[in-house]
């Protein structure tokens, strides 16, 4: 196994090392339940930026799948789409009726 570089942000910092994606799941939830009980509609990089939470292992990919994994559990459910700054879409999403009452975390 070979070790993967490590890109230093723009301002000359290491970014810590990254976990397990369940680890960093567990990390972020807590910033997406907050914000499906606020009865607000958001795409996935409003909430990263926010509440500046950490990239996951592989960042292309574990975005989208946590947002399912959130889906799945209940948590959130899919609303409309938006547009990017370079014009791609993508999804928003709110929070469940479970959720926006408390009901699922």
């Amino acid at each position: 196994m070979t070790a993967v570089p490590v890109q230093p942000a723009l301002d000359g910092t290491i970014p810590p090392p990254a976990s397990d994606y369940e680890t960093w799941l567990e990390e972020i939830r807590p910033a997406f339940a907050e914000a499906a009980r606020s009865c607000r509609e958001f795409a996935c990089w409003h909430i990263k930026v926010d509440r500046k939470l950490p990239d996951p292992p592989k960042p292309k990919t574990q975005w989208g799948s946590a947002m399912h994994h959130f889906a799945n559990e209940g948590l959130l459910e899919p609303a409309s789409f938006t547009t990017t700054r370079d014009g791609s879409a993508v999804r928003t999403w709110r929070g469940t009726r479970a959720a926006r009452q408390g009901r699922a975390a």
